[in-house]
């Protein structure tokens, strides 16, 4: 009977305290780890993309955190254009304030880290 109400009492516990060893958990748009993510997969959207014009975070709309052989990070994000073209120097680019220019669109990346490795990949992006 004991074999069969620990690994209960066990799954219990690991949900009263933050979720299941392993799962996703909500996090902070402001942890340290989430934001160097998100940066990371900005960059990485902006080389991959066709456009001209660079596209900047407009809105985090949820960052989710998983601990996989390093931690993986799902984020939601809004994005805009900037007016800035890509290949200009490394400045900083506010989003377009005319909607019609900023053309607004929602993406989610996958980004897996291992800070202690120096490695760091977008594992998947929907756009």
């Amino acid at each position: 009977m004991w074999k069969i109400v620990l690994p209960l009492l066990a799954a219990v516990f690991a949900v009263g305290f933050g979720g299941l060893v392993g799962g996703k958990q909500d996090i902070d748009v402001n942890d340290e780890g989430a934001r160097n993510a998100l940066n990371f997969a900005i960059v990485r959207h902006n080389l991959g993309s066709n456009d001209i014009y660079l596209s900047q975070a407009a809105e985090v709309v949820k960052v989710q955190r998983q601990v996989v052989a390093g931690v993986k990070y799902t984020i939601t994000v809004k994005m805009a254009k900037t007016p800035c073209r890509k290949g200009s120097a490394n400045e900083v680019c506010a989003i377009h304030t005319d909607p019609a220019m900023a053309k607004p669109y929602q993406c989610t990346f996958e980004v897996w880290s291992r800070p202690w490795e120096s490695f760091i990949q977008v594992v998947k992006e929907t756009c």
